[in-house]
């Protein structure tokens, strides 16, 4: 409950934070979007990949379809982009 209370405050503030202020650096707004970037490709790299491993009895087809997706949403951005 705690938790959640602490993960709604932090929205909370982030969205106030948006609402202020109308133009932002576009250097600033890089360097957080890459911070972004970096959070969730470490939860991805430390927790998700690791349990899918734990939880599968087949380590080899948990790697090759992280990696597969990887893949796909690397060329998806690259044509996209």
């Amino acid at each position: 409950m705690l938790a959640n209370l602490f993960t709604w405050a932090m929205t909370a503030a982030g969205v106030s934070v948006v609402l202020f202020v109308k133009n932002v650096n576009r250097e600033f707004l890089d360097s957080m979007l890459g911070f972004a970037v970096g959070a969730m490709i470490f939860v991805v790299v430390e927790e998700l990949i690791p349990e899918s491993q734990s939880i599968q009895e087949n380590i080899d087809l948990v790697t090759i379809a992280a990696v597969s997706g990887f893949s796909v949403m690397m060329m998806l951005d690259v044509a996209l982009g």
